[in-house]
C-alpha cells in the first residue's frame, strides 16, 4: 500500500511541474503578441530606446552583476530578521525543509540584499540548521526498530541525485525567466504543502486511535488485577520510571555506534568529487569545452553510486530499514522514480535556491518512513547540497562574510532548540505527527512569501517592459 500511495505521490508531483511548466510557457505565448503589439504602437523613437536598453541589461548581464551587501549594524532591521531567521530555521530543521523559504524573503526585503546575495546567504542559514540538526540526529535511534534515526541506505539512494540536480537547477535558475519559476514554486509548493497536511491529519487520527486502545488496554488490565486478591498491587509508577529510563537509554547512543561508515563515506565522496568538479566549472569560460566536460563529468559519479544502493536494494543485500519491513522486494522501475524524484528535487532545490528537503520530506514520508526518520534523513541528504553551494558562493565571493557567521550562528541555534522542543512535545503527546504539521506550515508559508515576492518582482518588470523570455546560458 505504501508502495502504491508513494507512485500516486511521485506521479502528482510530476502532473504538478509539468503543469506549472505548460502555465508559464502559455503565459509567454501569449504576452509575447501583446508586447509586440504595444511596442508597434508607440513608434521608431520608442522601440529604438527600448532596443537600447535591452541591449544595455543583457550587456550587463555579461559583465556581472552589481551585488548589494547592507551595512552590518544593530538596529530593528538585524533584530527582525533575526527572529524571523530563528523562527525559520527552526521550523526548518523540524521539517526537515531547511527553511531557505522564509530566509530569502527576509534577506531581500527586510536586511537590504539582492536576490542573488540573499540566496547565498540562505545557503549559509541551511548549512547551520542542517549541521546542528544532524549534529543532534547522530546519538538518536529510530523511534520503534534498533536502527539510527538517519537512514543511510536512504540518503545514499537520494543524495547523489540531489546533488546532479542541483547543478542542474543553478544553469536552468540562468535560462528560465523570474517569473516562470515564481509560477512553478507556487504551484509545486501548494501541492506538497497539502499533500504533507493531510498526511499530517491521517497520521493525527491513528495516534488517536492507537492511544485510545492503549487506554482500553490498559484499564482492562487494571480490572482484572483488582478481581486477584490475596496478591500484592503492582508498583507501577516505579515501573513506569524504569521503563522510561530504559527506553530514553535506548534513544541516545555513541555517535560512533550509530553512524553507517561506509555509506558515511560514500556520500562524502560524491560530496567531495562534485565540488571539485563545480569549483572547477565555476572558474573556466562559459560553455567552453572544459565547462562542459566538468558538467557531464558530475552525471557518471551521480549515477554510479545512486545505482549502487540501487542495484543492492533490488538484490536484497540492503533494505531501508527504517521502513519496518523484514523484506522489501525492490522492483527496477520503483527505484529509477526514486532516482528521478530525487534528481527532480535537486533541480528544483537549485532553480529556487532551496533545499531539496521540501519534495524529499514528503515523499520520504508516502514511502512509509517515521516522521522522525523523514526529517532526520532529509536533513542530512540536504546538508550536502547546501554546503557544497556555501562553498561555491564563497569562493565566488557572492556574500559577505561577517553577516553570514551571524546568521548561521542563528540559524545553528535555532535549529538545536527547534530539534529539542519538538523531541520533548513528542515525549510528552505522543504525537509525532507534530513533524508532519510543521513540515506542511514550513513549506506553505515559503510557498507565500517567496510567491508573493516572486508576483511583485514579474509585476514590475511588466510595467517598465522588460525582456521576460528564455535567457541563453552562454552569454
Amino acid at each position: 500500500m505504501a508502495r502504491i500511495q508513494a507512485k500516486h505521490w511521485v506521479l502528482k508531483l510530476l502532473g504538478a511541474i509539468l503543469s506549472g511548466s505548460l502555465v508559464a510557457i502559455l503565459i509567454l505565448v501569449l504576452a509575447e503578441p501583446s508586447l509586440t503589439q504595444e511596442g508597434s504602437r508607440t513608434g521608431g523613437t520608442e522601440s529604438h530606446r527600448a532596443m537600447r536598453m535591452l541591449s544595455l541589461v543583457r550587456e550587463k548581464g555579461r559583465v556581472g552583476y552589481t551585488h548589494v551587501w547592507p551595512e552590518m549594524r544593530f538596529g530593528w532591521k538585524i533584530v527582525l530578521g533575526s527572529i524571523i531567521g530563528f523562527f525559520g530555521a527552526a521550523c526548518g530543521s523540524v521539517g526537515g525543509v531547511g527553511g531557505g523559504g522564509i530566509f530569502v524573503p527576509m534577506l531581500s526585503l527586510i536586511i537590504g540584499f539582492d536576490t542573488k546575495s540573499a540566496t547565498a546567504m540562505s545557503k549559509c542559514m541551511i548549512t547551520g540548521g542542517a549541521a546542528a540538526t544532524v549534529y543532534y540526529n547522530l546519538k538518536l535511534r529510530h523511534p520503534t526498530l534498533e536502527l539510527p534515526v538517519i537512514d543511510y541506505n536512504l540518503a545514499l539512494l537520494f543524495q547523489p541525485m540531489l546533488v546532479l540536480g542541483i547543478s542542474i537547477g543553478v544553469a536552468l535558475n540562468v535560462i528560465f525567466a523570474n517569473w516562470m519559476i515564481t509560477i512553478l514554486l507556487i504551484v509545486l509548493f501548494i501541492v506538497t504543502s497539502t499533500k504533507a497536511f493531510f498526511k499530517g491529519v491521517e497520521t493525527w487520527k491513528k495516534e488517536t486511535k492507537t492511544k485510545k486502545e492503549a487506554t482500553r488496554s490498559l484499564e482492562s488490565n487494571d480490572d482484572r488485577n483488582e478481581e486477584v486478591e490475596g496478591e500484592p498491587p503492582p508498583v507501577g509508577p516505579t515501573v513506569g520510571a524504569q521503563t522510561e529510563t530504559k527506553e530514553y537509554k535506548k534513544e541516545q547512543v555513541s555517535i560512533i555506534k550509530n553512524v553507517y561508515w561506509w555509506e558515511l563515506s560514500l556520500l562524502v565522496a560524491v560530496w567531495l568529487i562534485i565540488l571539485a568538479l563545480q569549483i572547477g566549472k565555476n572558474y573556466s569560460t562559459t560553455c567552453s569545452m572544459a565547462y562542459w566536460l566538468l558538467n557531464i563529468l558530475q552525471i557518471p559519479v551521480a549515477f554510479g553510486v545512486s545505482s549502487y544502493e540501487a542495484f543492492n536494494l533490488y538484490k536484497g543485500r540492503r533494505k531501508i530499514a527504517s521502513k519496518g519491513d523484514a523484506v522489501t522486494n525492490w522492483k527496477i522501475r520503483q527505484l529509477v522514480l526514486y532516482c528521478i524524484v530525487g534528481l527532480l528535487a535537486g533541480v528544483v532545490g537549485g532553480m529556487l535556491g532551496l533545499g531539496g528537503g521540501f519534495i524529499l520530506g514528503p515523499l520520504f514520508l508516502e514511502m512509509g518512513i517515521p516522521p522522525q526518520v523523514s526529517s532526520a534523513t532529509a536533513t542530512f541528504a540536504m546538508m550536502f547540497s547546501a554546503s557544497m553551494s556555501v562553498v561555491e558562493y564563497y569562493l565566488l565571493k557572492r556574500f559577505p562574510v561577517p553577516y553570514a557567521l551571524y546568521f548561521f550562528a542563528v540559524a545553528t541555534v535555532a535549529a538545536l532548540v527547534g530539534q529539542h522542543v519538538i523531541r520533548k512535545l513528542i515525549s510528552i503527546l505522543g504525537r509525532a505527527s507534530l513533524i508532519i504539521f510543521t513540515l506542511a506550515f514550513t513549506i506553505f508559508v515559503s510557498a507565500i512569501l517567496l510567491g508573493g515576492v516572486g508576483i511583485a518582482r514579474m509585476v514590475k518588470r511588466i510595467e517598465r517592459k522588460e525582456f521576460m523570455g528564455f535567457e541563453n546560458i552562454c552569454s
